[in-house]
């Protein structure tokens, strides 16, 4: 089983993540954290890295559903997607399978969201021109 759902897109970086970002919100995700890697890894190491973003997705509803079913779930919450600057221009999206990251929680109730979730991500990178 795979963790995650990519695809790469001929976009500059920053449209790449407009789009994302606008995907997600079309199917009920805000953006509660943004990690920019590649200026963590410059300021914390000198080192220089590509483009690399990564985005705390949390769709409410669901989030509330998977917290009313297991209290601590909000260990693997946000979902996180990676945009991502790929060689000769290209920008590669990939977002978790909450599926295969909540495969080790055995909750039938849980797994039921988490499949609910998988749909919505996968649409949303999908949908990513």
């Amino acid at each position: 089983m795979t963790y995650h759902f990519s695809k790469t897109v001929d976009l500059p970086f920053d449209a790449a993540v407009a789009a994302t970002t606008e995907a997600l919100k079309h199917h009920g995700f805000g953006v509660l954290t943004q990690i920019d890697v590649k200026d963590t890894l410059n300021k914390k190491l000198g080192v220089a890295f590509r483009p690399y973003l990564i985005l705390g997705a949390c769709n409410p509803k669901l989030a509330y559903q998977a917290l009313t079913h297991e209290d601590k779930i909000g260990t693997m919450l946000p979902c996180n997607v990676v945009v991502q600057q790929r060689e000769g221009g290209k920008v590669e999206i990939s977002a978790v399978d909450p599926v295969a990251s909540m495969a080790a929680i055995e909750n039938p109730k849980l797994g039921a969201v988490a499949t609910q979730v998988r749909e919505l991500l996968k649409q949303v990178v999908a949908e990513i021109a």
